[in-house]
């Protein structure tokens, strides 16, 4: 008889659960928490962003970090079979901005429920409890010890996530298993995690979301480390948003980085100063604070007055063309300085966890010792936001279900 222990019932957990309950005689799903799918449900905001449109190709580009182990469990389960099982399931999906796809409910407890469907079926096992240690014999697994008693099968899946958002779960058990089982678990840390600034002046902005920016980061010998176009927000601490998580797994903690964000994007420094000249010519009789409300957000504007130099009150007719283009430079490089990041339970995903290179990546199987799998964010993979860090969860779980059922 052929059992399966799987432990954690998060996104990679439930797929995992299912896939083996396919197959295996039995299925023994553990959660530590006292409901599944805690992590689940706050995704997206509560709406669960489950992938993304993306090629296969260009999901595996969107993990920095060894994306290319991604290969096999990509293939085996793609974008479109979590869609399909989804909708299968009564699930429908649709796609937003950006590739990314999310229930039509824009409830994530719609995702959980389908999810929890196809894991629970007659020949698994739910058991609320904390899984203390592996059992392991003889360089095989033979099960876990938990906090309600042992529990013996043929294969353990480990698929308890990182260390983001502890109060979820994740709160690093899987890397001490893996440690248990003689793995190298890379230094976690915060992954897509807001971003600290040195600069005080965006607490004064706290809660200004900006669309259609470009952020650029560089490191302290002036190269471009990161650049891209999307949404940030000020926060009482620095900044946040789409763009600045993304922004967040290229840099280092302990290292220093300028950052600066482009406000027009679309105009260069010649083109904008032009349309600020005609600002000023209609508002020709007002103060500077008083005329660039068709430019910019208001709450930004005495900011960006202060940080450039010229008093708020001067009448628009006497600013200098020299200072106008002060003024444009700010606007397309607008910067700040990188202090570090929010700490790790903030952290949407976190970065490092079990080395692949002690991952089998065509069954998600345990290179060190027999029977044992890892699936999930347990392992050393992270990606941008968008869906892609979900999508590895669904796919290393499917893999790594799929095998450890035929083990």
């Amino acid at each position: 008889m052929n059992t399966v222990i799987v432990i954690g019932a998060g996104a990679a957990g439930l797929i995992a659960c299912g896939t083996a309950a396919k197959t295996a005689d039995k299925v023994i799903l553990i959660e530590r928490n006292d409901i599944i799918g805690k992590k689940l449900l706050i995704t997206g905001k509560g709406r669960c962003n489950i992938t993304n449109s993306a090629e296969i190709e260009d999901i595996i580009a969107s993990y920095p970090h060894n994306g290319k182990f991604m290969y096999s469990a990509l293939y085996t389960f793609t974008n479109d079979d979590i869609v399909n099982l989804l909708e299968s399931m009564g699930v429908k999906t649709k796609v937003e901005r950006g590739g990314r796809i999310f229930p039509v409910s824009d409830k994530s407890r719609d995702v959980v429920n389908a999810l929890k469907k196809y894991a629970l079926r007659e020949n698994t096992k739910l058991v609320f409890a904390k899984v203390n240690k592996l059992i392991i014999e003889n360089g095989k697994i033979k099960g876990v010890n938990t906090t309600k008693g042992d529990y013996f099968g043929d294969s353990v899946i480990v698929c308890t996530g990182g260390k983001s958002y502890p109060k979820t779960g994740s709160t690093g058990d899987g890397y001490m298993f893996a440690k248990q089982a003689g793995h190298t678990v890379v230094e976690p840390k915060p992954s897509l995690v807001p971003i600290v600034t040195a600069e005080k002046w965006t607490a004064e902005l706290m809660g200004l979301s900006l669309r259609n920016i470009s952020l650029t980061a560089y490191n302290s010998k002036n190269k471009k480390v990161f650049s891209d176009f999307g949404e940030m927000l000020f926060t009482h601490f620095g900044i946040s948003g789409p763009v600045v998580l993304s922004m967040s797994v290229h840099l280092k903690e302990q290292e220093k980085y300028r950052i600066e964000i482009d406000l027009k994007p679309a105009l260069n420094e010649e083109q904008l100063d032009d349309r600020i000249l005609r600002d000023f010519e209609k508002y020709n009789k007002k103060h500077l604070i008083n005329s660039l409300d068709d430019l910019l957000p208001k709450a930004l504007i005495p900011v960006i007055i202060n940080l450039s130099g010229i008093e708020q009150h001067r009448q628009t007719g006497t600013i200098t063309r020299e200072e106008r283009m002060k003024l444009a430079a700010l606007l397309k490089h607008l910067p700040l300085t990188f202090k570090g990041f929010r700490p790790i339970d903030e952290a949407i995903v976190t970065s490092g966890g079990v080395k692949v290179s002690e991952i089998n990546p065509s069954t998600m199987e345990s290179k060190k010792v027999s029977g044992l799998y890892f699936a999930g964010e347990v392992i050393d993979i992270d990606g941008y936001t968008g869906g892609y860090n979900l999508q590895a969860a669904w796919s290393t779980g499917y893999l790594a279900g799929m095998n450890a059922a035929e083990f």
